[in-house]
């Protein structure tokens, strides 16, 4: 009898890097969480690298030599283009981690995962924002999603940099007032916005502070400040409009379609962010699905590579089971240390964002 066969699934993000080595009846074998995948920054060798040890950390502590696999599925961040998804698969295939490797852009592990048909538009805004679509027929849509030089707009990150511009600008006097000058002096513990300022220029503070002025922006505008609640108006454009024009670009306007919202910042479910993008999809797109996955992500990585081994439908439900399990598991453990739980998504008439599968 020969052994069954395996797939290394990965999702490599922005804030964090998942593996899963997952068999081709769907049972997960092992799972682990690494640092961010940053190869637009680090460089691709060095990218990869990240998975490398963490997979060996999800065998066995960091002995396991390569092939870890027979497949390797691997949704990335910064494989944006095609020449940048072909330079990763050559950097896995140099590795060795399999003997066959496929790689797309992040985005599509949200599709994947969330989409009960295979087909549609996924939106992610979480440390940045992009969004893919996928016809029926397998014709695609997406954006280069390279930050403002490639017309984004929004993301954590880019929100949390466009509340402490407004903060200074408030403190100072070139702009308006605003309640974000003190969310700034609390995230940061300064008694002046212009004190944390200088702290991140040279260094005494850390850059990596600033995703936390997420939820306080968000709760700020729900509380009625104008400015805090100009930027969330926008952050919801932006994802309408990301999600609309990638249905626009493939004929799916006319007949229902799932469009999957996920990452951090839409996966919070704030009532006033999900009301906003919703009413949105109402107005330009009312015939459209809106999605939360019920999932995380690295389960788009799996199915793929489930996918490319001919595995029996039993194990895509198989993987779903294993990973909702572990999600409920997380969600209790939260609730038993008194950590923060994801508020529950508002509804306007018949068109809401649901979990349902």
């Amino acid at each position: 009898m020969t052994a069954p066969r395996t797939v290394l699934a990965v999702d490599g993000g922005n804030s964090k890097t998942d593996v899963a080595l997952v068999r081709e009846d769907g049972a997960v074998l092992a799972t682990a969480r690494g640092p961010a995948f940053l190869p637009q920054s680090a460089g691709a060798a060095a990218a990869v690298e990240v998975i490398g040890r963490t997979v060996r950390r999800a065998l066995d502590g960091g002995a396991a030599a390569p092939p870890y696999a027979d497949h390797v599925a691997a949704y990335l961040a910064g494989a944006d283009l095609p020449v940048e998804e072909e330079v990763l698969r050559a950097e896995l295939l140099t590795r060795g981690y399999a003997a066959d490797v496929a790689v797309g852009n992040d985005t599509f592990a949200l599709l994947r995962a969330g989409s009960s048909t295979g087909w549609g538009v996924a939106v992610v805004c979480g440390a940045g924002i992009n969004a893919v679509g996928v016809s029926p027929a397998g014709r695609i849509a997406r954006f280069p999603a390279l930050g403002r030089v490639s017309g984004d707009w929004g993301g954590g990150h880019h929100l949390a940099e466009e509340a402490f511009w407004h903060a200074v600008r408030a403190e100072d006097g070139r702009g308006p007032a605003t309640v974000l000058t003190d969310v700034v002096r609390a995230c940061f513990g300064t008694a002046t916005v212009e004190e944390a300022v200088i702290g991140l220029h040279v260094g005494d503070l850390p850059a990596d502070r600033l995703h936390a002025l997420v939820p306080p922006l968000l709760a700020a505008a729900a509380d009625g400040d104008a400015v805090a609640g100009s930027l969330v108006e926008r952050q919801a454009e932006e994802i309408a409009l990301l999600g609309v024009v990638a249905m626009r670009r493939l004929g799916l306007l006319a007949a229902p379609c799932e469009v999957v919202l996920g990452g951090g910042v839409l996966t919070a479910r704030h009532p006033l962010l999900t009301s906003l993008v919703e009413r949105r999809y109402a107005e330009r797109a009312p015939l459209a699905r809106l999605v939360v996955a019920d999932v995380p992500p690295i389960v788009g990585a799996a199915l793929l590579g489930l996918d490319r081994l001919g595995a029996p439908p039993e194990a895509y439900a198989r993987v779903r089971a294993h990973f909702l399990r572990e999600d409920g598991a997380r969600e209790e453990g939260a609730r038993e240390e008194g950590g923060p739980q994801p508020s529950a998504a508002s509804s306007s008439g018949s068109f809401s964002i649901t979990g349902e599968r």
